[in-house]
């Protein structure tokens, strides 16, 4: 069992039995009730509500148990009458108090619940940053650490007829040990960030389901559906009207039904993003999806969709709010920061540097934009810890897990600018093996560094090459090294027969801010930067993507400088307010070339 993921993955309470359960794929097409919405909280920085004042944890009297106190007794909280908070969010945004804040936040929801012997109730957290304690009726569940990931626990049996709370223990301290570490450049949003819903399913339900283009066979999809429970000889039927498939499948003494479909649909592509409506019933249950078909894959220095070499015009995300800052969530957020991708001449975006929210990926693949999705190993983790690794796993695995029936990702990246070593090496080569074993159909990749230059020549070299399909790496020539003017003479060696994609590149404008193009800060500098930069990337061999650090200004503590950054990274080519700076269009003409480049 790995401990630093699952502390309690099984949960004994007198009779009452709890347990995080795999995820419940695509929940939101499912039986929910929507828990979003206003939920009390306590800030606990001494953490009063989990420890007595010998630093031993409650087992009752905690703020967990929600207790209904009368006048004799002493009451030092009341999670009832507590300010409330906007879920999903987080802390920092919402309340001014808790800017910097990190530490212990409680949150308590009421419900209403309908006990049915036919149905099971599982309560799914799309993510709560970083360390989440659930407690159900005054009874803990489950705990969960990473702050990006979904998770589930079955609650059945600790929910009654009626009335019903939950309560959750959210942590946001930084560690060492955590994936990511203490150190990084970008808000440590504490809270429950994403959605939260209690799913109503049948006892035996479909649990998760793969369907995608064979990767062997052409004309034929295939894929498979598995049962929350090793039931066998349950029907399970595929629909795909448009392409006027009807199939039924059998499950075995696991509860896995496979399946072989003859099929030549229209394939998606980011000009013509087609999804397919599907369903997934039996008896006593169905789920919808909307579902894409397409290949990629790499051959020497070039990527192919779905037969057709392709570059990768993109740009980097970070999951924050466009207007009002803070952790994004909702779908007008990311058809927000999307649209203005789509506006960059954009067919691919870098979801950085963690798994972004479902919805963000999904509007990605309806609007036509591939997509790379990361974990956040990130810079210098703890490469020796077996718990770090695990963490690590778990993310990837759950990253994989929730969204391998989007065709919009193209890419896993497994890591970001991390220190080149052999302890490094060997946790990364082993986190690239296991994503392979997890979905052999996607590219791998990670953001390498440049850490030799001689003059005007760059050699990258890694030892990662080896593991990852694209070779990916930052570069921020003119900003934290050389000049605009460097770039004109900068030749690039990247030993490789793989395709080359520069991850990040750019440099910080404030917008509004004008002087000579000489003059940092200012957009004319960060214009020039850009214009030297894409030339520059025109005579590197085996270019096929491009993913500029950043679309937007985001909060970061480490950006201090007054009245220019004050607490923002400014690389974004737009402004926090959603103005687009003079870089913004250097870049939406150089995409424009390469688009033509490629038809």
């Amino acid at each position: 069992m790995k401990k630093i993921i699952l502390c309690f993955a099984l949960i004994m309470v007198g009779t009452i039995m709890a347990q995080e359960v795999p995820l419940v794929t695509n929940v939101f097409a499912r039986n929910n009730i929507n828990l979003n919405g206003k939920w009390n909280y306590v800030v606990d920085p001494l953490e009063n509500g989990y420890y007595d004042y010998r630093l031993m944890p409650f087992q009752t009297n905690g703020f967990f148990e929600n207790k209904k106190f009368n006048t004799a007794e002493l009451q030092e909280y009341d999670l009832d009458t507590s300010p409330l908070m906007d879920i999903p969010s987080d802390w920092n945004s919402k309340d001014n108090r808790l800017f910097f804040y990190e530490g212990t936040v409680w949150f308590k929801k009421d419900f209403v619940y309908k006990k049915s012997a036919s149905t099971k109730g599982i309560l799914y957290f799309g993510a709560v940053n970083y360390d989440a304690k659930v407690y159900v009726n005054g009874k803990l569940v489950g705990n969960h650490v990473g702050g990006y990931t979904p998770f589930n626990f079955d609650v059945t049996n600790v929910l009654v007829d009626g009335n019903n709370f939950v309560v959750v223990k959210v942590d946001n301290k930084r560690h060492k040990d955590n994936v990511p570490t203490v150190n990084m450049d970008w808000w440590n949003y504490g809270g429950i960030t994403r959605e939260v819903v209690l799913s109503q399913v049948p006892i035996t339900y479909i649990e998760d389901y793969l369907v995608q283009l064979d990767k062997t066979k052409e004309g034929v999809i295939s894929g498979w559906v598995k049962l929350n429970s090793v039931v066998a000889k349950q029907t399970i039927t595929l629909s795909i009207p448009e392409l006027k498939i009807k199939k039924q499948v059998v499950t075995d003494s696991n509860g896995m039904a496979y399946f072989e479909l003859k099929a030549n649909p229209v394939l998606w592509t980011p000009e013509s993003p087609k999804l397919y409506d599907i369903s997934i019933s039996k008896f006593d249950d169905s789920i919808t999806d909307a579902i894409g078909f397409r290949t990629i894959k790499t051959v020497g220095k070039e990527i192919f969709l779905n037969g057709k070499k392709v570059f990768l015009r993109g740009i980097s995300i970070h999951e924050e709010a466009p207007f009002r800052q803070g952790r994004a969530w909702s779908k007008e957020d990311a058809i927000t920061l999307l649209t203005w991708a789509k506006e960059l001449g954009c067919n691919y975006v870098r979801l950085a540097h963690y798994p972004h929210n479902e919805t963000m990926v999904r509007e990605a693949e309806k609007m036509g934009l591939m997509v790379w999705s990361e974990v956040p190993v990130y810079w210098t983790i703890s490469w020796t810890n077996t718990d770090t690794y695990n963490n690590a796993e778990r993310q990837l695995h759950d990253m994989i897990y929730r969204d391998k029936n989007r065709c919009a990702v193209v890419i896993w990246s497994i890591a970001n600018e991390t220190p080149h070593g052999d302890d490094r090496d060997i946790f990364l080569s082993k986190l690239a093996k296991y994503a392979r074993t997890q979905d052999s159909t996607r590219l791998i990749s990670m953001a390498m560094e440049v850490t030799k230059s001689n003059n005007n020549i760059n050699t990258l070299k890694d030892n990662m090459s080896d593991f990852v399909d694209v070779i990916s790496f930052n570069s921020y020539l003119g900003w934290y090294r050389g000049t605009n003017e460097s770039c004109k003479l900068m030749q690039w060696v990247i030993p490789y027969n793989k395709p080359v994609i520069i991850s990040e590149f750019g440099g910080e404008a404030l917008q509004g801010l004008h002087g000579d193009k000489t003059k940092r800060w200012t957009e004319e500098y960060q214009e020039e930067l850009y214009i030297q930069n894409t030339q520059m990337f025109d005579r590197i061999d085996g270019l096929a993507g491009i993913s500029p650090w950043i679309l937007v200004d985001f909060k970061s503590p480490r950006r201090q400088l007054p009245r220019i950054q004050d607490f923002f990274n400014r690389k974004g080519l737009i402004s926090s307010s959603g103005i687009k700076k003079k870089a913004f269009y250097v870049m939406k003409d150089w995409y424009k070339k390469k688009e033509m480049e490629y038809k």
